[in-house]
């Protein structure tokens, strides 16, 4: 029976229901990684400037890291907003121009560039209700529920949403995509079968998307959320709780092996602290994943955005990726 937890959509409460309970075994942290990530601390994003005193969400960039379209809202509400860089400099967020009525969060951009995906609330026929969301207790929690939506990038401009087929939105609860390089996407969902809230990879082929398959990651059991796929699928960096805990979502990183994935790797706790950490999209490098958390920082006791709600920060993802490739060279 779910809490209102699993249904709100505000990223506060994600943080909780997304975690769920009754989870497994510790996370793999191998020695060669836990040597080389010393250096790997987690820096906050443009502070009083996107980071600031409301909940900021999932952080998307388009390839020449020079725009970023995020999520930012307070309780119920969640909208999406767009920032520049201009001469170092990162701009006012101003409302993204498709959004602002409904609640949209989870931005996710393909890597060329070329089309946003976000979650939404909007109505799937014009002029209808909001979406409502399916509990797993059978019960309809009006307007909570959660889509993909797709909008296209026209030079500095956007198109119009268009929402992504059934073959995807299998449930009222589909959520934190992510694009990889041939157009296939990553994202969770409800399982219609269980109510258990599961990743899915959706192969983009011909135009079209194929049924989503079930993504394995760590042990049975485990709670897996919020993925961010490299473009070439070579490693997957994603929030997870090992099955049998109640601890609270961490960063863990998994590399491609024999057509599956290997074993999750914990961030650490310099990058995992007491909090949870979520949200993750890599940066417009793919080496380094931006993420939300409610963390603070001990040096800024009285700035805006160090007053416990959810901000963006980011992490280079060198020291695993370079241990990764170190130990596959002969």
């Amino acid at each position: 029976m779910p809490t209102m937890k699993e249904i709100a959509v505000t990223k506060r409460d994600a943080a909780i229901w997304r975690a769920g309970v009754g989870l497994g075994a510790a996370l793999v942290l191998t020695a060669a990684h836990a040597a080389t990530t010393a250096a790997a601390v987690p820096q906050i994003f443009a502070p009083g400037v996107i980071s600031g005193a409301q909940d900021e969400g999932a952080a998307a960039f388009t390839p020449d890291g020079d725009t970023v379209v995020f999520a930012r809202g307070e309780g119920q509400r969640s909208t999406l907003f767009v920032s520049h860089r201009v001469g170092g400099a990162w701009s006012r967020p101003r409302v993204a121009p498709f959004s602002g009525r409904w609640r949209d969060l989870d931005p996710a951009m393909a890597p060329d560039g070329s089309f946003l995906l976000f979650v939404s609330n909007r109505p799937i026929v014009v002029g209808g209700a909001p979406l409502d969301a399916l509990g797993t207790d059978g019960k309809r929690y009006v307007g909570r529920g959660m889509n993909l939506w797709r909008v296209d990038r026209h030079g500095d401009g956007w198109g119009a949403p268009v929402r992504l087929p059934d073959a995807i939105n299998t449930s009222t609860m589909t959520f934190a995509p992510s694009v990889a390089g041939d157009g296939s996407v990553y994202f969770d969902a409800r399982d219609p079968a269980d109510g258990v809230i599961r990743l899915y990879r959706a192969q983009y082929r011909d135009g079209d998307y194929l049924p989503p398959v079930r993504v394995a990651l760590g042990e049975a059991g485990a709670k897996i959320r919020d993925a961010a796929v490299a473009p070439d699928e070579s490693f997957i960096v994603f929030s997870i709780v090992p099955a049998g805990s109640r601890a609270p979502l961490r960063l863990a990183i998994a590399f491609r092996e024999r057509g599956g994935w290997s074993a999750p790797i914990d961030l650490g706790d310099r990058v995992n602290d007491a909090g949870y950490a979520m949200g993750s999209q890599l940066g417009a490098d793919r080496r380094s994943v931006y993420f939300y958390s409610a963390r603070r920082e001990a040096h800024a006791p009285g700035a805006a955005w160090n007053n416990g709600s959810d901000n963006l920060w980011s992490v280079s993802l060198a020291p695993w990726l370079d241990a990764h490739r170190a130990a596959a060279s002969p």
